[in-house]
């Protein structure tokens, strides 16, 4: 063998070598990052399986609830008409609504039923959201303790306060406006 052809062989060879040595780098690095790549995609799909049991837990403890109050709607009063309208920025209840909600009281000793009462407090747009709040949760405690006084037990009654957040008619004219400043009385079996 001449010594060119040992130089190009020695050559040959140390390009194999060099060729088959980063190869087997590139096969062991590209090896690292999939390994570190499925560790973060199995901890990934790990947190989703968490939040889709949690989100279908939450889903069953909703549907549940639903079906409970399923046909425990009974009807509901409201004091919104002309009569019994609160006037703007006022919790004090009229004559009227006095009367009203003691035919509503006889009607509920009547019935002799076990029932819930939920007192809905509702404004009209004027003022801030806060003042809307404290107004319309006076309004439905103010039902609430006249109610009370007909023989209506505490415990089967609460208030909540909706604010100018559920109109029934526009708040873009007095007549709406006058609508909306309502009580409504949702009873519940």
């Amino acid at each position: 063998m001449s010594i060119m052809t040992r130089k190009a062989f020695a050559i040959g060879t140390v390009l194999a070598l060099g060729v088959a040595a980063s190869g087997c780098a590139s096969h062991r690095f590209v090896r690292d990052n999939i390994a570190v790549v499925d560790e973060r995609v199995s901890a990934v799909d790990s947190r989703v399986t968490g939040v889709e049991s949690t989100a279908n837990q939450a889903l069953s403890r909703a549907n549940a609830a639903h079906k409970l109050a399923e046909g425990k709607f009974l009807y509901e009063v409201v004091l919104s008409d002309d009569s019994v309208k609160f006037p703007n920025n006022a919790t004090a209840l009229s004559p009227e609504a006095e009367q009203r909600l003691s035919e509503l009281a006889q009607r509920l000793k009547a019935e002799n039923r076990n029932v819930y009462l939920e007192i809905q407090g509702h404004t009209d747009s004027s003022g801030s959201a806060a003042t809307n709040e404290r107004v319309g949760q006076s309004r439905a405690e103010a039902v609430r303790r006249y109610l009370s006084t007909q023989g209506i037990p505490l415990n089967r009654m609460s208030t909540i306060s909706y604010g100018a957040s559920n109109p029934v008619a526009t708040n873009n004219n007095r007549e709406g406006r006058a609508q909306n400043r309502r009580v409504a009385i949702v009873v519940l079996s």
